[in-house]
């Protein structure tokens, strides 16, 4: 697949930027677990605590009432040259491991960033009482325009990984209508068609469904804990699989009315992309075993979107060494410094 910069129509060619892993690290399960391993997550420590950055807890406001958390860091002294938003993936937080070595990059950049948690991720539960769902995306504008008010001293940037990716896009088609002053965006395997992604878990290895059903239904013990009588729900409920479970979210707690609207409620596929305005990179593997890459080649994307298909990484990992560092990473930091 040649170079060259995709454009509004289908199978467009994209380019690779030589991202290359070592033999052992070209299977797509070995990187997508290795991505989230706990070396990483030590790794992301050291290199945030490295940069000497200062970090402080903040609530910042999702509009209604609603309280999102997020961390803020800013190395001391100079000026920074632009603010960078990130957006965690699902049942991720703002302390996972890609979430602080990006940090770390970018703080490394020159710029400041800030760390947002979705609602009920990252020990929030307590901050609201509905669960979170992924059609949520007005509290996530709401925050981002709170974030860019009170902290913002320069152009603002936004990234995101995997459904937080899929948010980064929804937050760029919503920019400037919203007044959100977005400069770049860049996006690492965003669920695009969340319908042909819960297919894809489904067919696939079942470990990927097992991790995110156990990871959920530990959150949704969690708000049960919290509201007792606002989630009375039962250990049956607790109990099903990822499409029956989703069945009764869309059910109980939105009003959409079915999982079929549920998805097209937060897709990006298609040609939903092709109304972005922002300047915009989405980097894919396309040994994905999460989301399908065929989507991808499907998209309709305006000239200032580009999008980059590498022959591996498997789901957000990228990783190129023994050592775990992470191509992904520093891609998100350099094309956020591109503007």
């Amino acid at each position: 697949m040649s170079g060259g910069v995709a454009g509004i129509g289908h199978g467009v060619d994209v380019p690779r930027d030589g991202y290359a892993p070592p033999r052992w690290l070209r299977n797509a399960h070995v990187q997508s677990v290795l991505g989230t391993s706990p070396w990483r997550r030590r790794s992301g420590a050291k290199a945030l605590a490295a940069t000497g950055a200062m970090t402080t807890e903040h609530i910042v406001d999702g509009g209604d009432g609603i309280r999102l958390h997020g961390l803020h860091s800013v190395v001391p002294g100079g000026e920074p040259r632009g603010l960078a938003l990130l957006l965690h993936g699902w049942e991720g937080s703002a302390e996972s491991s890609y979430m602080r070595l990006t940090a770390a990059q970018l703080l490394a950049r020159g710029f400041e960033v800030f760390r947002l948690n979705f609602r009920d991720h990252g020990d929030t539960h307590h901050l609201n009482q509905d669960i979170f769902h992924s059609c949520r995306i007005e509290e996530v504008l709401n925050a981002a325009l709170d974030v860019s008010t009170r902290f913002a001293r320069g152009p603002m940037s936004l990234a995101g990984y995997s459904l937080g990716g899929n948010f980064a896009l929804r937050l760029a088609l919503r920019a400037r209508e919203a007044g959100l002053p977005l400069a770049r965006v860049a996006a690492v395997c965003p669920v695009l068609d969340p319908a042909r992604t819960m297919l894809q878990m489904e067919n696939g290895l079942p470990f990927y469904m097992r991790y995110f059903e156990r990871k959920w239904r530990g959150s949704l013990m969690r708000k049960r804990e919290l509201f007792p009588q606002a989630h009375a729900f039962d250990e049956t409920t607790l109990r099903l699989g990822m499409r029956e479970l989703t069945e009764w979210l869309v059910q109980r707690h939105t009003d959409l009315g079915s999982i079929e609207n549920y998805f097209d409620g937060y897709s990006v596929a298609g040609s939903r992309l092709s109304a972005l305005q922002v300047p915009t990179d989405i980097l894919m593997a396309e040994d994905d075993p999460v989301i399908p890459v065929d989507d991808f080649r499907a998209l309709a994307l305006p000239a200032h979107v580009r999008l980059q298909l590498e022959r591996w990484g498997g789901h957000c990992g990228f990783l190129e060494n023994a050592g775990l560092t992470g191509f992904g990473e520093r891609w998100v930091a350099e094309r956020l410094a591109a503007g």
